[in-house]
């Protein structure tokens, strides 16, 4: 009997002294150990992506001819619309130019996008990151905004060789001021992990009681510029409705991100230049 005990027990006790000894580690080591296990894992995830594109590659090879052309011809109309976007962009640069010359005021703080590819998506219950196939090898420094084109994907988390890790929009870690569209007064977003079979989603609080939506006319949620961190007036999502809260002195509401955030694979990593000098 004592014996069938001690069996039963074993599991527990070892698991108690690979604990024990887990603890007795010095912390360096533990981050040394880490940092190797994961780079040991990142060139499988690099390769994973890789035979995937290639996957996809030779899936449009099989396509019908007369799917190519329609393809084509939505390609075209997109180019269109973009180049006459990229006008606009440059008229309003050179205003902007225009009007800080004429106020003497100093010019805003730039970037540079570097355009990393997704290796890898963990949105599970836990955890809600992309990793991209670019790290300090590129210069990419930890807490950089992640943007697309539809707006702001997340920050980066972590930089190591070859890879970065990135806070997803929807991540609870994921807190920045954010106004809404015609209005200056700040407020707070807050990611937060969407449910099975629901869309991207995050939640916006201390909304002044006078701020008023229709569900029919959602509302645009833009960041601020405070913290320094993310630009200006990059999207964020749209809240179709307030509600009050408990104390009455704020609203609070849903803010729905992009659907695109699930299908991207490919983002952009703002890299702040340095215009010391």
């Amino acid at each position: 009997m004592h014996k069938e005990r001690s069996q039963k027990l074993r599991p527990l006790i070892l698991l108690g002294l690979v604990l024990l000894i887990w603890l007795l580690i010095p912390p360096f080591f533990k981050a040394a150990t880490e940092k190797f296990f994961y780079e040991f894992q990142a060139p499988a995830w690099i390769g994973s992506s890789f035979a995937r594109n290639g996957q996809k590659f030779w899936t449009g090879r099989i396509e019908s001819k007369k799917t190519l052309i329609e393809e084509g011809r939505d390609l075209a109309r997109l180019n269109a619309t973009l180049q006459y976007q990229i006008q606009e962009l440059e008229t309003l640069s050179a205003q902007v130019d225009r009007f800080e010359d004429l106020f003497n005021l100093p010019s805003l703080p730039s970037h540079q996008a570097e355009i990393a590819r997704i290796a890898r998506r963990d949105t599970n219950g836990w955890w809600q990151e992309l990793t991209v196939m670019k790290g300090s090898n590129f210069g990419i420094p930890e807490g950089a905004p992640v943007v697309f084109s539809g707006g702001v994907v997340g920050k980066v988390k972590e930089v190591h060789l070859t890879t970065t890790v990135i806070d997803l929009i929807t991540s609870p870690n994921i807190r920045l001021a954010a106004v809404f569209e015609g209005d200056k007064r700040p407020v707070l977003y807050q990611g937060t992990i969407s449910g099975p079979f629901t869309g991207p989603k995050g939640s916006v609080q201390n909304v002044p009681t006078d701020i008023q939506i229709n569900r029919d006319f959602p509302r645009r949620l833009v960041t601020s510029g405070l913290g320094g961190v993310f630009p200006a007036g990059l999207t964020i999502g749209w809240v179709k409705n307030l509600e009050a809260s408990s104390d009455g002195l704020f609203q609070s509401g849903e803010v729905m991100l992009s659907d695109d955030l699930n299908e991207l694979r490919e983002v952009a990593i703002l890299v702040k230049l340095d215009t010391d000098g």
